[in-house]
């Protein structure tokens, strides 16, 4: 599905729709597959919009880290946004708030629907906190890229670190998985990795490790998806750790969500939504 613009992030609303980002453009779009896209323009629209999902009002919130603000846009396209310095990473929490990460910052923060932010301070600088998750276990888990860690952090603000076993792994994407665990991609070492509730971290290698991974998503077939940025591939692996790769039509895949559909939709900042199947 091309599209004119440079999508980033996708996730499958409410509606049952696909809805995007466009981060050089300043938009939001929305499509049902195999339907005519819409767009929402943004004002201002140098934010650089990156990260979309779902929050616990039943509206779309995204990041704009360029403009530092943070968005929300309802399925009838009523936008919102609230004032944050450099968001990156986005997450609806158990609590009823919105969990971001602020990646210039080396904080954590919530944002409630009233627009009160509360932020949590990082034990070390310079981590540059990126993707953040809802875990299985009530609590808020992230990667720290520039850290070389996974963080977690309860709704209550109780922080732990978990440094990765590979030295400049600068971990990107995380999810939760299908099998109680966190997993997540090393865009600097070319790995999968994985880590328990208990903080333990298994990590599984690419065929290609200039491949440098940057978003990771759990499919409707219980495996994890994972977009290959360096090469224009997607990836798969299950949780025994059995790794694909498959080809996509463009470059620069960065965001990916399961669709209405059940397929892997992947966002291209060439111009395109694709799926796993073309």
């Amino acid at each position: 599905m091309l599209i004119n613009g440079s999508p980033y992030g996708v996730v499958t609303g409410p509606d049952g729709a696909l809805w995007f980002t466009l981060v050089h453009q300043g938009q939001i779009g929305r499509v049902v597959p195999g339907e005519e896209y819409a767009i929402f323009q943004l004002d201002p629209a140098d934010g650089q919009p990156t990260v979309i999902t779902v929050g616990n009002d039943g509206a779309l919130w995204f990041t704009e880290f360029v403009g530092g603000r943070i968005g929300r846009i309802t399925v009838d396209g009523a936008v919102t946004s609230f004032e944050v310095t450099s968001p990156y990473g986005i997450a609806a929490g158990p609590d009823g708030g919105m969990w971001f990460t602020q990646v210039q910052g080396d904080r954590i923060g919530r944002l409630d629907a009233a627009g009160e932010v509360r932020y949590f301070e990082l034990p070390t600088e310079n981590t540059m906190p990126s993707a953040i998750a809802a875990g299985p276990d009530g609590a808020l888990w992230f990667t720290l890229n520039q850290g070389n860690a996974i963080g977690r952090i309860t709704v209550e603000g109780e922080l732990s670190l978990y440094p990765l076993p590979t030295e400049g792994a600068a971990p990107v994407g995380i999810c939760a998985g299908p099998d109680l665990a966190l997993w997540f991609v090393e865009i600097g070492a070319g790995q999968v990795g994985r880590i328990d509730l208990s903080g333990n971290i298994t990590e599984y290698p690419l065929p290609d490790r200039t491949a440098r991974p940057h978003a990771i998503v759990t499919g409707s077939d219980g495996a994890l998806w994972f977009t290959e940025w360096g090469i224009g591939k997607l990836g798969r692996i299950t949780v025994d750790g059995k790794i694909e790769e498959f080809p996509l039509d463009g470059a620069e895949p960065h965001g990916l969500a399961v669709g209405p559909d059940g397929k892997i939709w992947v966002a291209m900042e060439s111009g395109a939504l694709v799926s796993e199947d073309g």
